[in-house]
């Protein structure tokens, strides 16, 4: 060792040398034959660490800090103080005045560290991360917060956060911190020059010292009041500050305000190193360390020199634990059984401890995990996801009990709802991907109290979480949305087999719990759509719950006003109503649920009905009613009839079941008249006479036209008539874009609904958006108004107002989008969409509406296209001579099934009216095929409103390939184009 500063303690450790400060840079002969690993200096004493873990202490003993107590081992990531806290140095806040014995910092509880520094009053830590809080006296501006007030709890340094900091020493009132590329920020006192700016000036705000620039640091330590720095590439020390006795060693005792270099002759480390003749006189620097008024240096000879410290790159052994490669690799090698008591000590440590999992799998290419924000985790998830699975194996099943055993006591119970900062939210990113937690046998002793402490999180750290959520690969994302959805099935299977009573609180409570995961899980996805919505259907529910009981038990809940599935702070009787949580239902059970309220809204104004009708037999101020809905019209005045009988109709009668009579026609309406007539009256009503909507060339789909002379009834008839139709469940063929069934359920239209309806227009937009330059003004020429057609004129309308004045440059690009996408789907149709909206609702408003995402609605109402051919086929009907394996019959279906998609399609619109299928797929849609006479000349003919085909018997392949195109070509169909 070499020393040298202020000796008056003995604190150099020189034994009895007479001088009171010692001025260059001295040998300490006591450590002549022994390895020092590593030095703490103190105001008037100093600690030795040797390579064996010796600890030795020299210097004045007035407090007792030369005290030879051990101290107990903790594992994890905990940061304890004791002694003064005049200051609040201590960080527990303002009611203690001292402590005597060390006491966790519990606001720090979490967060996975990598160093901690104290200073004269003050105190330092820093993450894994480069995060840094500080504590204590800032009369100078010490913790570089741009202020001087002292703090008595741990206070983020923000302005450092992204600098990428990797080590930070204190003095006694100032503070230096060393970054990953090997730049030092200085803030604090700098009355003696101790913040190396060349002035005396306190800085209240970290400061970069330029004069260190250009040279790479990588050792900085702080004494009292002066700073010392080390550089490899020439291997020389710099000290700046007080140099009263001799701490600079720079020969002298005057003060340096900028850095100067240590006397002594400094050789860097090198392989090719010449080595001196007189190498005895030339020292290598291992490490450099301060303290109070003095300072040290551990120094090699050239001939047996090592590569000095490196700050930026710490010590494996002083690290906290993480869950590593290495610690796996060590773990696998003992064989089954038992483990060693350290071993399992050091599992028990890493998962017991949320710092140690916090400071686990970061994202080290790059340096990535140093940008951690609310907006990005700073985790490897892939690392998490290889090393869990590397670790929880079935042939190491002893490992795996003690993580379980540790996660379940130690861990999850002790997380807490307020986190000190966002490194110290990462375990709930990453610990869903360990296997343990989607093990049926650990879901109420881990998945569900985990979901607890993910509800429990306060609004600003879950609302992070959030964050990080929205931007995880899509299949780690739904890892955590299937974990919940067994959680979930898993209950709702032992519900079925039979809870006790005395355990059907807790069960409730455990349901409620995955379900509000669920749901917080579903309002990441619906911001941002990371996975597709259909993923957070539980298919099963159908089979493990009365859903229509359920639906009935929601209502109830909702008129009484007892909305107990949310806000749950303590356990409940209430049972949970899955309506709640309508994202978990399929098309199919949604359909289920729309049929209940249908049924259940129609069997209310059937009875209603009967009711008036048996008060009309006492009283006759009663008039007796029909328990249906009756529409009674003329074929060749079908909009005229339906508008006139409509208009009159009261709001009760549009949940009663629909009839259609055509006048003059006996036909019982058993549902094929009911679906003719659908696809009637909206032929009539999209015809182009009306003007009443537009089509779109590129997208073949209509909007409502801002140019239509026709008054609003009709489009409130429209809404009338699509609510109807999937009141009674029949699919119409209608071209809107998705941006309808999304302003039905009160959701903004986006960009994305502009590209489906005019994909030149949309296209135009997003090059908008993404274009790289700054000149957008003139390269698109664009303000804030647009072009519109009138009867053949153009026009222009104002965006907003002034719009015209208004120029589309970089600052303002996404409002413009943002006005025109609003423009074309809300401004220019308001009142027509209005009254189109109020019809809709008259009939299918309802609780039950809610439910639906916009694409399930746009499938209710015209279908979707999962196509299942096989299964049309097995759900055919056959009349007269046919059959399944009549010959006419096999010929058809091999002709069928070798037709391309499009005519497959073409045949479903010939036949059925629509080339989509029920939202409940290919088995609600059944086909009926009869012979018909006449010979092989003759075409087939469908009957669309019963997907009746009258099919000639023919006997040759290539006869009735001809016959069925050619029928199907020249079916003109009901749509608009």
């Amino acid at each position: 060792m070499l020393c040298w500063g202020n000796a008056s303690f003995g604190q150099l450790g020189l034994g009895g040398i007479d001088e009171e400060i010692v001025l260059e840079p001295r040998k300490s002969d006591f450590f002549l034959n022994k390895k020092v690993r590593d030095v703490g200096c103190g105001l008037r004493h100093t600690v030795f660490v040797l390579d064996d873990g010796t600890v030795y202490t020299c210097g004045c003993n007035d407090l007792g800090q030369l005290g030879h107590e051990k101290a107990r081992k903790r594992p994890g990531s905990e940061v304890f103080s004791w002694g003064q806290n005049k200051y609040g140095q201590l960080g527990l806040g303002y009611e203690y005045k001292k402590q005597n014995s060390p006491h966790v910092i519990k606001s720090l509880l979490g967060i996975p560290f990598a160093q901690i520094a104290a200073g004269g009053a003050h105190s330092f830590v820093l993450t894994l991360s480069g995060a840094i809080f500080g504590w204590g006296r800032n009369k100078f501006g010490q913790l570089g917060l741009n202020d001087d007030n002292d703090r008595y709890v741990p206070t983020l340094l923000k302005s450092l956060r992204t600098q990428k900091v990797v080590h930070i020493c204190c003095g006694e009132d100032h503070t230096a911190a060393l970054t990953k590329e090997g730049g030092v920020f200085t803030f604090g006192a700098g009355g003696y020059g101790q913040l190396g700016h060349n002035s005396t000036s306190h800085e209240i705000n970290p400061r970069k010292v330029f004069e260190l620039m250009g040279s790479v640091v990588t050792q900085i330590t702080c004494g009292r009041q002066h700073t010392t720095a080390f550089v490899p590439s020439s291997g020389r020390i710099y000290s700046f500050g007080l140099g009263g006795n001799g701490q600079l060693g720079t020969g002298t005792t005057s003060n340096r305000k900028s850095p100067f270099t240590v006397k002594g002759n400094w050789l860097p480390y090198s392989t090719q190193c010449l080595i001196p003749t007189d190498s005895e006189q030339y020292y290598c620097v291992k490490r450099i360390f301060s303290g109070g008024d003095q300072s040290f240096a551990h120094y090699f000879y050239p001939q047996n020199m090592v590569p000095p410290d490196d700050f930026r790159y710490p010590d494996v052994l002083k690290q906290i634990w993480t869950v590593n490669e290495t610690f796996i690799q060590r773990l696998l090698t003992f064989p089954s059984g038992r483990l060693p008591v350290e071993i399992a000590n050091e599992i028990d440590g890493t998962f017991s401890s949320a710092g140690c999992l916090n400071g686990s799998f970061l994202a080290l290419s790059n340096d990535d995990h140093y940008k951690t924000s609310s907006r990005f985790s700073g985790v490897d998830m892939n690392a998490a996801r290889l090393l869990f699975h590397k670790l929880i194996q079935p042939d190491h099943a002893h490992i795996s009990q003690q993580v379980a055993a540790s996660l379940e006591k130690n861990l999850i119970p002790k997380l807490s709802s307020s986190l000190p900062d966002v490194e110290a939210l990462r375990l709930y990113l990453t610990l869903p991907e360990c296997p343990l937690m989607s093990d049926a046998n650990n879901f109420t002793t881990l998945a569900i109290p985990f979901g607890t402490a993910i509800l429990n999180l306060e609004k600003a750290p879950l609302k992070v979480l959030e964050n990080w959520w929205s931007v995880l690969e899509p299949p780690l994302f739904l890892k955590i949305v299937e974990l919940y959805k067994d959680v979930v099935v898993h209950l709702l299977k032992l519900y079925k087999i039979g809870i006790p009573p005395s355990e059907r609180r807790i069960f409730t409570n455990f349901l409620h719990t995955a379900f509000r995961v669920l749901e917080i899980l579903h309002r990441v996805n619906e911001r941002g759509q990371v996975i597709q919505y259909d993923r957070f259907y539980i298919h099963e529910i159908q089979d493990l719950i009365d859903i229509r009981n359920d639906y009935v038990n929601w209502v109830q809940q909702q008129v009484f006003g007892m909305d107990v599935n949310h806000g749950l702070s303590e356990l409940t009787d209430t049972p949970v109503t899955i309506c709640t949580y309508p994202f978990v239902f399929d098309a199919q059970a949604k359909t289920t649920l729309l049929q209940t309220d249908a049924i259940i809204q129609m069997q209310m104004a059937v009875d209603q009905a009967h009711r008036q009708n048996l008060s009309s037999l006492f009283l006759p101020v009663f008039e007796s009613v029909n328990p249906c809905l009756i529409l009674m019209v003329r074929r060749d005045n079908i909009v005229g009839d339906a508008v006139e009988v409509l208009r009159k109709t009261k709001n009760v009668d549009y949940k009663k079941p629909l009839k259609v009579i055509f006048v003059g026609e006996e036909a019982v309406d058993a549902g094929g008249v009911r679906k003719e007539f659908f696809l009637l009256i909206m032929r009539e009503l999209l015809d182009p006479k009306y003007g009443m909507f537009r089509y779109y060339e590129e997208s073949r789909l209509i909007w409502f036209s801002d140019k239509t002379f026709e008054d609003s009834d009709l489009f409130h008839l429209i809404g009338v008539v699509c609510g109807l139709a999937i009141y009674n469940f029949t699919i119409v063929d209608l071209h809107f874009p998705l941006a309808l069934y999304k302003k039905l359920l009160n959701k903004k239209p986006s960009l994305d609904d502009l590209k489906e309806l005019m994909p030149d227009v949309g296209r135009g937009m997003q090059q908008l958006l993404d274009y790289p330059e700054d000149d957008i003004e003139e390269a698109f020429c664009l303000n804030f108004t647009i072009t519109v057609e009138n009867f053949g004129t153009t026009e222009i309308k104002e965006l907003v107002p002034n719009g015209a004045d208004i120029p589309v440059i970089k600052q303002n690009r996404q409002d413009f989008v943002d006005a025109y996408v609003d423009y074309i789907f809300n401004k220019s149709v308001a009142s027509l969409f209005s009254a189109f909206h109020a019809g809709f609702h008259k009939v299918c408003g309802g609780k039950v509406l809610q439910l639906f995402q916009p694409s399930e609605l746009q499938a209710m109402v015209i279908g979707n296209t999962n196509y299942d051919w096989k299964e049309l086929e097995k759900n055919t009907e056959y009349k007269g001579e046919y059959w399944a394996d009549h010959s006419t019959i096999k010929i058809f279906w091999e002709v069928f099934h070798e037709l391309p998609l499009e005519k497959k399609k073409q045949f479903l619109l010939f036949l059925t009216g629509s080339d989509r299928i029920p939202i409940l797929g290919m088995k609600c849609l059944k086909l009926v095929i009869q012979p018909t006479g006449g010979g092989e000349g003759y075409l087939p003919v469908a009957h669309t409103c019963f997907n009746l085909l009258d099919l000639p018997k023919y006997t040759d392949k290539e006869t009735l390939k001809s016959k069925l195109i050619q029928a199907i070509d020249h079916y003109e169909g009901f749509s608009l184009v």
